[in-house]
């Protein structure tokens, strides 16, 4: 396998990432709580490309079959930061309620603590749409950016493999 497939996987989801802070912080785009969730994903998939690049490099006789192995962890990783934005698509549509955590900022159970984060918070409800493009939430395009971004990977390994039987 070679190291552009865990390379590209790792770059893909540090661009998906990179673009969620920007959106934070250069456009004020405060996140929810689903908007968070899908960003540990990507940063698990940049982990685990990096660890396979790096298995890749190994003299260890079995280190591309792992390298391998973690490539296919990172993409996993990249399709559930997916599947939380097609769950969250769902929130935004009304198609089903989100989580406890949406729309709340209470993560205390001292008053005095809890008055505080509210006035100094923005509270940001999962269910309504902060951005769209073309008529897509910023969900909706994560998860299309991210099962191209599976599909890619996923092809990529799979002629890899077939170039070079019993790689």
């Amino acid at each position: 396998m070679a190291v552009l497939t865990p390379l590209f996987v790792a770059a893909a989801a540090a661009a998906a990432l990179a673009a969620a802070l920007i959106s934070q912080y250069g456009f004020d785009l405060q996140p929810c709580v689903l908007c968070i969730w899908q960003r540990w994903p990507y940063l698990a998939a940049i982990g685990l490309g990096l660890a396979a690049i790096a298995l890749r490099r190994a003299p260890a006789r079995r280190a591309p079959a792992a390298a391998r192995a973690l490539t296919g962890l990172a993409i996993l990783a990249v399709l559930v930061s997916g599947g939380i934005g097609g769950f969250h698509v769902g929130v935004e549509q009304g198609w089903w309620e989100g989580t406890s955590g949406c729309g709340s900022t209470s993560g205390t159970d001292d008053l005095n603590a809890l008055r505080a984060q509210i006035m100094n918070a923005p509270i940001v409800r999962c269910d309504e749409v902060a951005f769209s493009l073309f008529g897509i939430s910023m969900a909706g395009w994560n998860l299309l950016y991210a099962l191209g971004v599976a599909l890619v990977a996923i092809r990529a390994m799979l002629v890899q493999s077939n170039a070079r039987p019993g790689a």
